[in-house]
């Protein structure tokens, strides 16, 4: 029998009122060791959790010992040590949980700092799903969004956009509970990197950007989150959204200091993009943001069928014709459909070959993105199928102004925003305020209602 096992053996016929001071100073005497030894400790833990005898005011006692102990520069030295006993100890308490919950809360709170500072973001996201939200300390709700928060925040970190949208989603449900600015910036950054995540680049951009105005937020983390709003907006869908988004950071004067204003300002100028100006921003971008995107069977079908055509290899005048046969990452398809757009300003009119040589795809896949912008409403142009020819609409200035490329409204079923439900409820409240409107002067007219009345309404 080892020392540690003999003294709590001895300890066992001490008197019910006796046994707190007993099992804490036989805990402090191992934590004060200048080596203190985790069985040894993890030993006396076992020993109140599990035997009926000790009883759970004395576990609690112990246990509330042991977390003070924890924060003592003899464990904060040793992390390992300290991860150890508190794992150990957690697994201890599970079956007894409802017993100690309190300590195991304040345990798995210690735990997931461990693991925050040794960067294993998904480990100490999965201690914190752990805790109890309607209980003890996180009885509190801004308590419960300070830990959705942090759940979301160590999710990202390892790019779990998907699990991380779920806790979002509770914390949104209580973030009208704090009045905590810092918190509520955070809960906002969050909302803007899981729409970056998921490809939502319209609204993330919009978010980052009105996060980049937060003058709480040091001028340098706000031109680094100006700087993901550009890129987002960059890698957004072309449609009227996106131009909004663009003209605006473009009148923000800040965006001039960033590195990747040059691309911003020509896909606001409707500039043909080259491959030289495309590599160097893809060099700023994150990994999530060079996923791949898969072609439909149609599309690839559609795509490769002129690919072996004579008259393409006659025209290209001894010229290789590129064997792509549509865009391969997110930012391909941005550049592409950007180019394509563009050419609306220079051309009149552009042969498949040409677009192909343009967009670097096949003369049919060229002509597949055309075909599919054209169904989709964000390019106004006509296809001769003969001819090979793509003849483009001539576009007012007016009707231009504020809309991408002149392309008028844009069917994008990948994000909607409610546009026709905001402008039917806009027009009932109009017809409502000029119903209101006509009764008061209606009234007025008939001596009904008073002019001071009147113009109080």
């Amino acid at each position: 029998m080892s020392t540690v096992e003999a003294r709590l053996a001895n300890l066992v016929g001490v008197s019910q009122k006796d046994k707190g001071a007993a099992y804490t100073d036989l805990l402090k005497q191992l934590v004060a060791e200048s080596k203190p030894s985790a069985e040894d400790i993890l030993k006396v833990v076992n020993h109140v959790v599990l035997e009926d005898h000790v009883g759970l005011v004395v576990a609690r006692q112990v246990l509330t010992e042991l977390l003070k102990a924890l924060q003592t520069d003899a464990f904060k030295s040793d992390l390992e040590l300290q991860k150890n006993i508190i794992e150990s100890t957690l697994e201890t308490l599970q079956p007894r949980v409802v017993s100690y919950e309190e300590v195991a809360q304040a345990l798995r709170l210690q735990l997931a700092d461990l693991l925050e500072n040794e960067e294993e973001w998904s480990e100490a996201a999965r201690v914190l799903m752990g805790l109890t939200m309607d209980s003890g300390r996180l009885s509190n709700d801004e308590e419960k969004l300070r830990v959705y928060v942090r759940i979301v925040r160590l999710l990202l970190e390892d790019e779990d956009s998907v699990q991380a949208e779920t806790y979002q989603n509770r914390a949104g449900l209580l973030i009208h509970s704090t009045q905590d600015r810092e918190l509520q910036l955070s809960y906002k950054l969050c909302s803007a990197r899981i729409s970056d995540y998921h490809r939502k680049f319209v609204e993330a951009a919009m978010r980052y950007q009105e996060l980049s105005y937060a003058g709480d937020l040091d001028e340098q983390e706000r031109l680094h989150i100006l700087s993901a709003s550009v890129t987002c907006a960059v890698l957004a869908p072309a449609g009227p959204n996106r131009s909004r988004v663009l003209a605006s950071l473009c009148r923000d004067e800040r965006t001039a200091q960033l590195p990747n204003y040059t691309i911003l300002s020509k896909m606001f100028l409707e500039h043909i993009l080259r491959p030289n100006e495309v590599k160097g921003f893809e060099q700023t971008l994150k990994p999530h943001q060079l996923a791949k995107i898969a072609q439909s069977s149609n599309d690839k079908l559609a795509s490769a069928g002129g690919t072996s055509m004579n008259e393409d290899s006659l025209e290209a005048d001894g010229e290789s014709i590129s064997t792509r046969t549509g865009p391969s990452t997110v930012l391909d398809r941005a550049v592409m459909e950007h180019n394509l757009l563009s050419c609306t300003k220079i051309y009149n009119n552009i042969t498949f070959l040409g677009l192909g040589t343009l967009l670097d795809l096949t003369p049919a896949a060229a002509e597949t993105m055309a075909r599919k912008m054209i169904e989709q409403g964000r390019l106004r142009a006509s296809i001769d199928q003969v001819k090979r020819l793509i003849t483009f609409e001539a576009r007012d200035d007016e009707e231009a102004q504020g809309k991408a490329g002149g392309l008028g409204d844009v069917d994008q079923e990948t994000e909607d925003t409610g546009g026709y439900f905001t402008k039917k409820w806009d027009h009932n409240i109009r017809r409502t305020a000029a119903n209101v409107e006509t009764i008061v002067q209606s009234l007025h007219e008939k001596g009904l209602l008073s002019h001071s009345t009147a113009m109080t309404s």
